[in-house]
Parts: structure tokens; sequence; C-alpha cells
């Protein structure tokens, strides 16, 4: 093998689609079985099989495998746990050690949160501000809405996994509108669909996509305007204030991806207006809800003001001498420029290619 190429692999529900990535890019090979499999030989089959049928496609072999996969897991040591829609991983499954016994190369296996904010943090929207901005930015949170409510924490352009392969799992963060439930009752598919059809009198089974949720409430398809576009204020207001939660944590800028941030015209103004909302203390004195100022990166005349520069010089006192200080801290949040799957496939092989020294 003389080409630095990574193998990857998108595990969806319906889907495995097997990928080869080569200089960040997403070759034009692919490979696609169906996911369903009824035990782990069968399943393991299908990997052997798919990742077999790219070494033939492109005649090498790849220099590793790196790909995302569903959690709990120890992803360091690429061991998964229990999962609820392939009931045969349970007790803890090596998975990553049977593709190397199988593939005699390393394999990483990831979340794909993870992923996904560390691609769009290298290649995404993290470059696109600091290439606008005089300031630069090192961290990002990334979070997807889709399935489920996924995240990743770059610090440093890095990926922060935590002690316990358990790190940004913000689908745990509690529902601020009803604390006995997670925020991934809301901001997920399920969840959109179930406010939409609780506000529009139908039942969850008979509720439209949030895509079309999105069009009705957008005017554009037929359907409860006035529901459609509370169901996407009260997702705003739980996703605002999860990330508000989280950012007070990372002080990054933000990146949001997953099938439903197509959506953001109805739900993102009502993120940064919950996330620039205030606390009051019982001394009557009123507090920002969070420390830093948070932009809609989407929004032009917010993305202008973000980019202000708002350096001042100050005097050192008992001196000729002046410092520049930035007093207003700044946030942007905005949508992925990669789209969620090619932010995935460049994490997975920027993880990849750092452990084996192809990149720094």
């Amino acid at each position: 093998m003389n080409r630095k190429i990574i193998f990857s692999l998108d595990a969806g529900g319906t889907n495995l689609v097997f990928s080869a990535i080569e200089e960040g890019k997403v070759l034009d090979q692919t490979l696609t079985l169906p996911s369903q499999s009824d035990s782990l030989e069968a399943f393991f089959l299908k990997l052997k099989e798919g990742f077999a049928g790219l070494e033939k496609k492109l005649g090498t072999q790849a220099a590793a495998i790196s790909f995302c996969f569903p959690g709990p897991a120890d992803y360091e040591a690429g061991i998964i746990g229990k999962l609820e829609n392939l009931p045969f991983f349970t007790g803890g499954i090596p998975l990553a050690r049977m593709l190397e016994n199988e593939f005699k190369i390393p394999v990483f296996i990831n979340n794909d949160g993870d992923l996904f904010s560390l691609g769009e943090a290298l290649g995404g929207l993290l470059p696109e501000i600091n290439g606008q901005s005089s300031k630069q930015y090192k961290n990002l949170l990334g979070v997807t809405l889709g399935t489920g409510f996924g995240g990743g924490i770059i610090v440093n352009r890095k990926l922060f996994a935590g002690d316990n392969s358990a790190s940004s799992e913000i689908n745990r963060s509690s529902n601020y509108l009803d604390s006995s439930q997670s925020v991934e009752e809301v901001l997920s598919i399920r969840g959109i669909k179930k406010l939409y059809g609780d506000l529009a009198g139908i039942s969850l089974k008979d509720a439209p996509d949030p895509s079309e949720i999105f069009q009705i409430g957008m005017g554009h398809s037929e359907g409860k305007k006035a529901a459609a576009l509370e169901a996407w204020n009260i997702f705003g207001n739980v996703l605002g204030n999860a990330l508000a939660n989280a950012a007070t944590l990372t002080d990054s800028c933000i990146v949001i991806g997953g099938g439903i941030s197509g959506a953001f015209p109805l739900f993102l103004p009502v993120v940064i207006e919950h996330m620039n909302g205030h606390f009051k203390r019982a001394d009557g004195l009123i507090l920002s809800r969070m420390e830093s100022v948070a932009y809609n990166w989407e929004n032009e005349a917010e993305r202008k003001e973000f980019l202000k520069d708002e350096t001042i010089s100050v005097k050192v006192p008992f001196s000729n001498q002046t410092q520049n200080y930035l007093a207003k801290k700044k946030i942007a949040v905005g949508i992925t420029r990669l789209g969620t799957s090619k932010a995935v496939a460049l994490g997975a092989y920027v993880f990849a290619a750092r452990k084996l020294g192809f990149l720094g």
C-alpha cells in the first residue's frame, strides 16, 4: 500500500455505506449493504464484505479503518456496549479488535457527534469563521439533530474524549420544560413530530416528518401553520437552553448538523434569543444568561456584528504602556457547512490520520 487511504462506514438504520477517504476527500468508490441483521455473525460478515469490497474496487489496502458507531461504548478500546437497535450487541463486543484481526490494519471507532464536530472544526464552519474574523477561534461545540440528539467537543482543534468515552453526551441534558425528561424527547425527529401532533390535534403516527413540518411553518405546504410555528418555537427554546448550558462550559462557537438542521430558519433565531436571555438574582439584579453573547451566523446583520472588531486600547497604570483589550465576549452559532455525512467522514479520516502520523 502506497496511498494514505482510510476506509470508513456510515452505519445507518437502513443501510451500511462503506467509503474510502484520501487526503480528506471521500472517493467515488462506495459500497452499500442493507443494515438489517439477525445475529452478530451476520452483521460482522456484512462488515467484512463491505470493507473487502472496497479493497477490491480500489485495488489497494487501506492504512486504517475509522468510523462512527452507536454507543454506549468504550470508544478508545473499540468495545461496543448494549445497543437497542442491534440487540446482539450486548455485554461488550470488541468490534475494533474483530476487524483488526480480519484486515490486519488499525481500526478506530468514535461517536458520530464527535466525528461530525471534528470535521466541522477542521474543514467546515470553524475555518469559515476564522477566515473572516480578526479573532481566531480554536474550539467548537457540535450538535446533531436527527433520530437522536448528539454532540462533540473540540478543544484546540482536537477531539475531547473524556475519561470514560462519555464526553459531550448532550442528549442526557435535562429538558427544562419537563425535568423528568431528557432534551432528546424534544430535540429529535420523534420530538418535533410529537410537538406538532399535540398542537395540531393529531396522533404521533399521523404527524408529518420534520421537513414537512418546516414547510408547513414556512407556508409552503398545507397544514396547521400556527401549530408548526409554535412547535419550532418550543424546539428552539429547549435547544437554546441546552446550548447555553453547554457553551457556558465550552466557551466556544457552535455548529448544528443532522437531518433537522435544515429547519434552522424557524428555530435558530429562537435559540439565539434564549441563549442571550437573562437570570434574576434574589436581590433583583439582572444577569446575562451567558457570559458570552451568541450570534446567529446565518443572519447577515448578526454575522457582521459578530465580526466587528471591538478591541480597545487601555493604559497600563504607572507606565507609558498600552494594551489591547476585547471586553465583549462573542460566540457564533451556525449550521453545518460540509453536510453531516461529509463532516463525519472528514472527522473519521482526520482522527485516524493523526493516530497514524499522517497529520499533526
